[in-house]
């Protein structure tokens, strides 16, 4: 019982984090579309009841809690996913792996959402790629920035990738090795031999 209840906790974990991540993104995409449309000042509070929050601020925030929100739940995902029922592998996956692969899928997602962002966003103003990208630091550029998120966009995706497919490859190669005998000569196994007449024919075949 202690272990049921501990998988439904994780469940109601990993499901509350991709639900933050969803709409920490969706609040995101309204700051973008702010920015890239100019409907609001950037410095104008995103929600009334939240004089000071400025819109800006919220988009940086919401795009910050996206990204951890949706690595735990990728990450916790992944976990569960280890813990069905799969063809054996001698090596197995540790977590260290699996939080690599949900934080490169996540950096994937982020980083395509930002490089269309400041894309879309150059499109609809000539100047913004000259610009900082945000108010709470100095620098970098918007163009910096879209320039970083293409790199990240290859790392990740290259990363998640890799690993997404590592473990298919690696059950492969360990049943290739189950081929190989303790002494590592590959071990051919011999086919069936054929019955003979006599057993095909149900019966002893007299001579003659």
């Amino acid at each position: 019982m202690g272990t049921r209840d501990s998988g439904v906790q994780r469940l109601a974990v990993e499901a509350a984090a991709f639900g933050v991540g969803y709409a920490s993104l969706l609040c995101w995409a309204s700051v973008a579309l702010v920015a890239s449309f100019g409907g609001a000042p950037l410095a104008s509070p995103y929600w009334p009841d939240l004089p000071w929050l400025r819109t800006d601020t919220t988009g940086v925030a919401a795009f910050a809690i996206g990204a951890v929100s949706l690595v735990v739940g990728r990450y916790l995902r992944l976990r569960r996913s280890r813990r069905a029922p799969v063809p054996p592998s001698p090596a197995g996956r540790p977590g260290a792996l699996a939080a690599v692969q949900a934080t490169a899928e996540t950096a994937a997602l982020l980083a395509t959402a930002a490089f269309a962002y400041l894309s879309f966003n150059a499109v609809t103003h000539y100047y913004p790629l000259r610009l900082e990208l945000t108010h709470l630091w100095p620098g970098p550029s918007e163009g910096t920035v879209r320039v970083i998120a293409l790199g990240v966009c290859i790392l990740s995706v290259a990363v998640a990738h890799y690993l997404r497919s590592a473990p298919r490859w690696s059950a492969a190669r360990d049943r290739q090795r189950e081929v190989l005998g303790h002494n590592g000569v590959r071990q051919v196994e011999q086919p069936a031999a054929s019955p003979d007449l006599e057993t095909r024919l149900g019966g002893r075949v007299d001579p003659g």
